[in-house]
């Protein structure tokens, strides 16, 4: 199948457009006029996951994350970014990333994210103008739950075992806004949503004041936050392109490691 083909069907699932403008999406490396026969799903593109994507014959990378962000200059083994670059040229691997076009997806990372904690009535948290996309969610549990029974339980459906937290208010938590990534900025349009909590990731130590006793805020860790997102984006393509090989990748690129 050409990688143009599959580019299309990605590009019309979201469109470069719900992209913030500092971002890096769509095919980052390779030639869209290309025959592929097999891609490997990502949240990072790293050198274990090129080697990864060689074991598995793999000649296309899927990655969340855009492996580059700023121009390169020079194409040597000075950084991990021009490895993985001059990595993928050797082996003809393709690369491709989709990043805030899904975070701003109606239904990409942050209804992902609603759908494992099985929250209600969901809309967006802070819609995009001129299209039905947007930054974070928002919905309601099904029963309020206790504050630590709601933390135990986060911890669980993201499989993560420790959570940074703001002051407890000890009040039951309904309403639940998640925003997956970095999402400080989002605090106070949370705040207004009427959240009694607020799941995000990279909250800063002056982040945790700006809850002024009126939200919880849980920092999940980034990874954690978007580690759905790979299957968003396997169960897209199977359902579109069902006869086009595609497997995740089962490196583990989280950076962070907990002690």
């Amino acid at each position: 199948m050409k990688l143009k083909e599959i580019i299309n069907l990605i590009e019309k699932w979201a469109p470069l457009e719900l992209a913030e403008d500092f971002d890096n999406v769509g095919l980052i490396l390779g030639d869209e006029n290309v025959e592929v026969k097999k891609a490997l799903i990502t949240l990072d593109t790293l050198e274990n996951v090129v080697d990864e994507a060689v074991e598995n014959k793999c000649d296309l990378i899927i990655s969340f994350h855009p492996i580059i962000f700023d121009g390169l200059k020079k194409i040597t083994n000075k950084t991990y970014v021009k490895r993985v670059i001059s990595k993928s040229i050797k082996n003809n691997i393709n690369i491709y990333a989709i990043h805030t076009n899904l975070d701003n997806h109606p239904k990409g990372v942050n209804f992902q994210i609603s759908k494992y904690l099985n929250l209600n009535n969901t809309k967006i948290l802070i819609p995009k103008i001129d299209c039905k996309g947007g930054m974070g969610m928002i919905g309601e549990l099904h029963k309020p739950a206790p504050e630590k029974e709601f933390l135990n339980y986060v911890k669980g459906i993201m499989k993560t075992s420790l959570i940074k937290h703001s002051t407890f208010l000890n009040k039951k938590i309904k309403k639940v806004a998640v925003l997956g990534g970095s999402g400080s900025f989002a605090i106070e349009e949370a705040i207004k949503a009427g959240a009694d909590c607020f799941i995000t990731a990279d909250l800063k130590y002056h982040d945790y004041f700006r809850a002024e006793n009126k939200i919880l805020l849980l920092d999940i860790g980034h990874y954690e936050s978007e580690q759905y997102t790979k299957e968003l984006i396997l169960n897209f393509l199977r359902k579109k392109i069902p006869k086009f090989a595609c497997v995740i990748s089962k490196s583990n690129t989280n950076p962070v490691n907990y002690f």
